[in-house]
């Protein structure tokens, strides 16, 4: 994740003039994979606050929720008729090879599986499972919401050095 971050922030982060570092932090939240523990740091890298960079971020990870979560399954079935379904199927089947981590806790495990940030986990891979188990999108949505704050706060402890403080 570190190198796609440094790719974004030398690529498109030197052009520093208005609210373009905001932009792009804001966009890499909004990004799989990436998502706002790329955002935050990224925001680091860039030198933004921390305040702007933790609402950006927050904003640009919780964007995608409701659209995954509400709409991924026919999505995905639209797209399995087209040249991208092999793309769909490793994205189903990537999902799927995590969802035990879910399945086995229900809600609190979505929660943890959203909010521990660790590779292949976070909000749009949560969700992607949660559509897929077929679990109530009202409570996704909100262990979801639960998991990208405590993400956040790891990410923001991390990305901003604030760990050192703690410690």
């Amino acid at each position: 994740m570190e190198t796609i971050v440094n790719f974004f922030v030398e690529n498109f982060g030197s052009n520093a003039n208005g609210y373009t570092r905001e932009i792009l932090v804001f966009f890499i939240s909004c990004m799989p994979i990436l998502e706002l523990r790329g955002g935050l740091l990224a925001a680091s890298l860039l030198g933004l606050s921390p305040t702007v960079s933790y609402i950006l971020c927050i904003i640009g990870n919780i964007l995608p929720v409701p659209f995954i979560l509400w709409f991924i399954e026919f999505i995905f079935k639209k797209l399995k008729n087209t040249p991208l379904r092999k793309m769909v199927l490793w994205m189903e089947n990537k999902a799927n090879s995590k969802k035990e981590k879910i399945e086995k806790f229900g809600y609190i495990g979505l929660i943890l599986f959203v909010g521990i940030p660790l590779p292949g986990t976070g909000a749009w891979t949560g969700c992607l499972i949660a559509a897929l188990l077929g679990m109530d999108k009202k409570k996704s949505f909100i262990a979801t919401l639960i998991g990208i704050f405590m993400a956040s706060i790891i990410m923001m402890l991390i990305s901003f050095g604030f760990l050192k403080i703690l410690i």
